[in-house]
């Protein structure tokens, strides 16, 4: 069984891979690519320091190499895209900014074997690369001003949420801990549900939306189910931490890509 689950794993970790990898492929952007596109380096932001804590914890420690190193090469491809794209000078300034701090974050993330004293240095850089991409993405929109791009910024920011509550998850098992960052897990989690709402009650669904919108959330519960797993091991319930977090990604990517394409 155990073997079973580890090639189904696999199988999800590189049909998602190639998937985003087809989306950030060169071509001519529009607005609502450039959205997508930028929500996309949220979510990759917190969803490299969550496989760096996976392979520092020992969590299925191949995948999370794979996937940090497929990461990396996919946040700096789109980080060139949305520079050459970025329509204002505030957004080029932001962009310009977020290459800044990109280049040390990337540089620790593959830079030795995942260790504690660079997993705290990380939690924070993670911080810090997501606030900005947070800012493009924003700045994109309000570009756009449409409905249309709203829900692609909406849906593209589940993909971050289900990372980023992983990812908290993956620092307090290695004991890297802050005040705050109860808070910060409660928030993210209610934000994903409230969002989620938003999204399925959206006027502007077709069927197939709405159909993976109701996957994405069964994969909300069987994440939200690991993430209070009781009466298994520490390894067991990280591995399934690890596992549906990335089930739910790829829904979500799916869905936000949906709405990119149909809300011309």
């Amino acid at each position: 069984m155990k073997r079973y689950r580890s090639v189904v794993c696999l199988i999800v970790c590189s049909v998602l891979a190639l998937a985003m990898a087809g989306s950030a492929s060169a071509e001519t952007l529009t607005i609502n690519s450039a959205i997508n596109k930028a929500g996309r380096q949220r979510m990759l932001s917190q969803r490299m320091a969550k496989v760096y804590c996976q392979a520092g914890l020992g969590v299925e420690v191949e995948r999370a190499r794979r996937i940090l190193e497929q990461s990396v090469t996919l946040f700096d491809k789109q980080l060139m895209d949305l520079q050459a794209f970025a329509p204002t000078p505030e957004i080029k300034d932001t962009y310009a900014r977020l290459e800044q701090a990109w280049t040390p974050y990337k540089q620790l993330l593959s830079g030795s074997e995942p260790n504690l004293d660079n997993g705290k240095t990380i939690a924070r850089m993670s911080e810090e690369v997501l606030k900005l991409a947070q800012q493009g993405t924003v700045q994109l929109e309000r570009i756009s001003g449409t409905t249309m791009a709203k829900l692609i910024n909406v849906a593209g920011r589940q993909r971050m949420l289900s990372q980023r509550i992983a990812k908290i998850s993956m620092l307090r098992a290695w004991g890297i801990t802050s005040p705050q960052m109860t808070q910060e897990l409660d928030t993210a989690t209610t934000e994903f549900a409230a969002a989620q709402e938003l999204l399925t009650s959206a006027p502007q669904n077709t069927a197939t939306i709405r159909g993976e919108l109701q996957l994405a959330g069964s994969q909300w519960l069987f994440f939200k189910e690991a993430l209070s797993q009781t009466g298994v091991s520490r390894a067991e319930q990280l591995r399934n931490i690890a596992t549906t977090s990335e089930r739910i990604l790829q829904v979500m990517d799916d869905v936000t890509g949906m709405y990119e394409r149909t809300l011309k």
